[in-house]
């Protein structure tokens, strides 16, 4: 059996279980409303942790040269070339 393989028939076995034991502590203890809190808790804090992330990125990435700037440095460069050429 191929190393994919098992890893793929393990992923899978594992996720079926947590599943089924997510379901049975939801529906059938009394750490229903816990376990919810915390799966919302840490689905809010992944979604809003990426949006600060995004943002903390787009806040301190510089911004990128007009189009025209490099246009004109691309003409320079050309010319420079096809004076050492000559």
């Amino acid at each position: 059996m191929n190393r994919d393989r098992v890893v793929g028939t393990l992923l899978f076995t594992v996720s079926i279980l947590i599943i089924l034991v997510y379901a049975w502590i939801l529906f059938f203890t009394q750490w229903a409303m816990l376990v919810i809190q915390i799966t919302l808790m840490i689905a809010v804090a992944g979604v809003l942790g990426i949006l600060a992330w995004i943002g903390y990125t787009l806040a301190t990435t510089p911004p990128p040269k007009p189009i025209e700037e490099i246009e004109k440095e691309l003409e320079q460069e050309s010319k420079q070339s096809e004076s050492k050429e000559e």
